[in-house]
């Protein structure tokens, strides 16, 4: 790694740079990411003030290494099961096993190291060859003969012949994509065993393509029996070469170089869909589409019809009737467990109760991150004539594995 400036910053927390610490470049990139709202950047007659929001990694710039820590809810261990969880994708294992440390820098470093681990374990098991395509010149014929090549350029000599073969190979994609990615993930690091084992294994994968190129590839590339076992170390090479998570931050911009920052707002929506549906699961829910014709849309007012989606719309088997019920969750990345739910979201969540629920009982569901415990509280919404809903506050401790979550999330709501 080149030898930057580390600069520290917490969730939500701001820090000063003077004005030669960054490059045209870097207030490029910076104001990019600005422009989506993931941290604020302000020049004063001293430098540079930078604010960071609810996004969360590292950011390598041409003299400074920014460092985003996760302050809010989800400590820098934990975070990466939390991650795993919402890709899907299997979890590395505990740092204590590994031969590094992973603390100090959690997010990125974590990162780095399981796509490190799934591809030490594709090399163990042999990596996938396909029959590729090649042209070459050789003494004796194998394949066919390419005789405009032949006539063109040897000139009807046969002493060598110039033919087209297949072979089998691992310079294919499912390969080339992990090689490209292994490289882009070595920058990242910061400690120097991670370092090297990401350089010694990026010596058995194919490389030859671009950060673009091996994004593109793996938007193309399907999944059968001959290649699932790839798709781990696929899922954390698109991670790392987007440099987002649950999306991308970099890339959109045409920004790609050494960044890897994940917003924590957008993971935490996708950890309680997920959470949602596995929660209840056992109890014969599931999530059902909160668009079309399960659509809450306002119509008549000035340009174009708005709608309401819920982040989760769940289907439950019904009481009494047989016919199923529908209930709302939405995910809040909000201290809900430092202060009340503000009225913006009451309305919000009033909503959905009305427009999902029953009208004897209308419900919804906020889930938020918090650390200590988990807690559920109930708020009761009433008017003067009757009762207008009741709102589910669960906050998930983000300190135990998800999947603990889950189970705790279908005994409150069952």
């Amino acid at each position: 790694m080149r030898d930057h400036t580390e600069i520290r910053l917490g969730e939500y927390a701001s820090g000063r740079l003077d004005w030669e610490q960054l490059t045209p470049r870097d207030v490029d990139r910076l104001r990019a990411l600005q422009a989506r709202g993931r941290l604020t950047l302000d020049a004063d007659r001293s430098g540079w003030r930078l604010k960071a929001d609810a996004t969360v990694g590292v950011l390598v710039l041409d003299r400074v290494r920014l460092v985003v820590e996760p302050k809010f809810a989800i400590p820098g261990e934990r975070l990466i099961s939390w991650l795993a969880y919402a890709l899907n994708a299997p979890a590395p294992v505990p740092a204590t096993s590994r031969r590094w440390a992973t603390a100090p820098d959690g997010y990125a470093d974590l990162v780095a190291a399981a796509l490190l681990e799934q591809c030490e374990k594709l090399v163990r098991d042999g990596l996938r060859r396909d029959y590729v395509r090649r042209q070459s010149l050789e003494p004796v014929l194998r394949g066919r003969l390419d005789f405009a090549a032949q006539a063109t350029r040897r000139y009807g000599q046969l002493d060598q012949l110039h033919i087209r073969a297949f072979d089998r190979e691992t310079d294919i994609w499912d390969n080339r994509v992990l090689g490209t990615a292994v490289r882009a993930a070595i920058p990242l690091t910061t400690h120097s065993d991670l370092a090297r084992d990401l350089h010694g294994i990026a010596g058995v994968f194919p490389h030859d393509t671009t950060p673009d190129a091996a994004l593109r590839a793996l938007d193309r590339i399907q999944y059968t029996r001959l290649n699932s076992r790839y798709r781990p170390a696929h899922t954390w090479a698109r991670l790392l070469l987007r440099g987002g998570g649950i999306t991308d931050l970099l890339t959109d911009n045409g920004i790609t170089a050494e960044g890897l920052l994940l917003p924590m707002p957008d993971l935490w929506e996708a950890v309680v869909r997920r959470l949602a549906a596995q929660a209840l699961a056992p109890y014969g829910g599931h999530a059902v589409p909160s668009s079309g014709e399960n659509g809450i849309t306002v119509r008549g007012d000035l340009g174009n019809a708005s709608n309401f989606r819920p982040d989760v719309l769940l289907s439950l088997p019904g009481t009494g009737t047989g016919q199923r019920r529908l209930l709302p969750v939405d995910a809040k990345y909000k201290r809900y467990d430092r202060h009340g739910v503000s009225a913006a979201d009451v309305h919000q969540l009033l909503t959905y109760s009305v427009g999902y629920t029953p009208a004897g009982a209308p419900s919804s569901v906020i889930v938020h991150p918090q650390i200590g415990g988990h807690a559920h509280r109930v708020l009761r919404i009433d008017g003067p004539r009757d009762g207008l809903g009741e709102i589910h506050v669960l906050g998930v401790d983000t300190q135990v594995p998800p999947e603990q979550a889950a189970d705790w999330i279908g005994t409150t709501l069952r």
